[in-house]
């Protein structure tokens, strides 16, 4: 474990981001004043970092133990700031200090939130150029040339995706069903083995169909563009359980309006002709069939329990059933793979020719199982680089997609981001709206979050956004059992009397 201590509790989210992005093998720990230290040992530990705030200075120290050394970065605040710019300042201070530190630029340089594209339209809807942004994101924020030139492609994309959509009086649903086959190496997403709940699984259902119920009379009145069924794998379930599934959701919602209904299927072994038969049949339009990687020995290691085989046969089995909207998702970074290994998957997608290709870049979560694989076998066992991140760059550019959606992650493996790419009319419209934060998007099922977007005009006439969530438990027994809680919980975040007015 890495400490850092500072002398005051005070931009840690940012900080131990920052940090993080240097120094990915570190286990960092920030210590304050204010922490809260059950094991006493971890106070005994030599700091490799100190940050001292100051009225006039703040100063960072960074030790380095195995040459008994230190070096010294101070920030002088002559000038009397408020809270944001200040904040600001620190920012840009800290993330120079680690650059000289290490000799590092980050691709993204000191953003470390998950949604720099948010940022970038923002700009745009204020009437900033281009020429603007560019400035603003490399002298603000030291981000690269070609992350400036990637963000502001895809935000502009995203305005021309997103305008025929509902913002004031529509929203869009999610769906999660948190079965899965079984749980991948990288996972932390709230799953379960479906073969251990295969006898709740009507159980979880009719608790889905009750919130469904419920939620579809706080939305009445309003615009549904688009749905997402997430998980987890959706396709877990059998294809007399999707079809219950997906005739309770067309019988409970208005779908006259609806603009894309997309099925994460992911997993090739969860994928039969029936299921997509049932899916076409309810008027499905886009379907994922992910693969994360098409190399044999990697897929063994990460716990996908198919074969490159499988995935190819459902590719085609899904084309076979008629849709003409297939995404395929890749991760880069994973444990073992080489440049070599995804130039290989890129061409074995190359010959299957997807509508739309999602590239991430592995995130290592402390609740997935990489985490101890990784402690097991050595942070140099998964390493994701810019050539890798071109490779799929331009194996996207061949098959005439263009990149337009983006986001983060914390403790992503080369301090890259995700990015989606679609060949034009087959984008992806939920994922935009997930992570620009657009519309309200009301989640159902066991550990979905919703988020109400509201947009509130200031006494000076600007226009802000108002983003409130709230949670379903994860675990799928509770779910079931506490149902009623979690339908009380939306009436609270939508604010139901005022709702019966604004939604009906």
């Amino acid at each position: 474990m890495q400490i850092l201590r500072s002398n005051q509790a005070k931009y840690e989210y940012e900080i131990h981001a920052l940090v993080k992005s240097f120094y990915p093998a570190w286990d960092l720990k920030i210590l304050t004043p204010e922490s809260v230290v059950k094991d006493r040992k971890i106070l005994e530990i030599p700091p490799v970092m100190e940050l001292d705030f100051q009225e006039d200075f703040v100063k960072l120290t960074v030790h380095d133990s195995l040459h008994n050394s230190s070096n010294s970065y101070t920030w002088w605040n002559t000038e009397q700031i408020d809270d944001d710019e200040y904040k600001n300042v620190f920012g840009r201070f800290f993330y120079t200090s680690l650059q000289e530190e290490t000799g590092i630029s980050l691709p993204w340089g000191n953003l470390t939130g998950v949604r720099p594209t948010k940022l970038i339209m923002n700009l745009l809807e204020n009437g900033e150029s281009d020429s603007e942004i560019a400035a603003f994101l490399r002298e603000k924020h030291f981000v690269s040339e070609e992350k400036i030139s990637l963000g502001i492609e895809i935000a502009q994309r995203e305005r021309e995706i997103l305008s025929t959509l509902h913002y004031e009086d529509g929203y869009s649903l999610y769906i999660g069903i948190p079965f899965c086959p079984t749980t991948c190496l990288y996972c932390s997403f709230t799953s379960y083995p479906i073969s251990a709940w295969k006898e709740r699984v009507s159980d979880y259902l009719t608790a889905l169909e009750k919130e469904m119920q419920a939620v579809a009379q706080m939305c009445r009145g309003r615009i549904l563009d688009t749905v997402y069924i997430g998980g987890g794998t959706p396709t877990s379930l059998s294809a007399e359980e999707i079809d219950r599934l997906l005739t309770s959701l067309k019988n409970t919602f208005d779908f006259s309006m609806v603009q894309e209904v997309t099925v994460e299927a992911g997993r090739a072994d969860s994928i039969t002709e029936e299921k997509l038969k049932v899916m076409r049949r309810h008027g499905v339009t886009r379907i994922s069939v992910n693969p994360q990687t098409m190399k044999e020995e990697t897929l063994k290691l990460i716990g996908r329990q198919h074969t490159v085989k499988q995935v190819v046969d459902a590719f085609h089995m899904t084309r076979k059933a008629g849709f003409d909207n297939i995404n395929m998702d890749i991760i880069l970074g994973l444990p073992g793979e080489t440049k070599e290994d995804v130039q290989a998957t890129i061409e074995a997608i190359l010959v299957l020719a997807p509508e739309s290709l999602t590239v991430h870049s592995l995130a290592v979560k402390r609740a997935a199982r990489l985490s101890q694989w990784i402690e097991e076998n050595g942070i140099t066992a998964y390493n994701n680089t810019e050539e890798m991140m071109q490779i799929a760059a331009l194996g996207a550019d061949a098959m005439g997609m263009s990149p337009y959606y983006l986001y983060r992650q914390k403790n992503m493996s080369g301090n890259f981001e995700n990015v989606g790419y679609a060949v034009k009319g087959k984008h992806g419209i939920y994922n935009i709206l997930i992570m620009e934060e657009k519309q309200t998007i009301v989640a159902l099922g066991a550990g979905s979050i919703s988020k109400k977007v509201t947009k509130k005009t200031a006494a000076d006439g600007s226009e802000n956004t108002l983003i409130e969530r709230c949670e379903n438990v994860k675990e799928v027994a509770q779910y079931i059992e506490r149902i009623d809680e979690m339908i009380g919980r939306k009436r609270r975040l939508f604010h139901e009397a005022a709702l019966v007015s604004d939604f009906h």
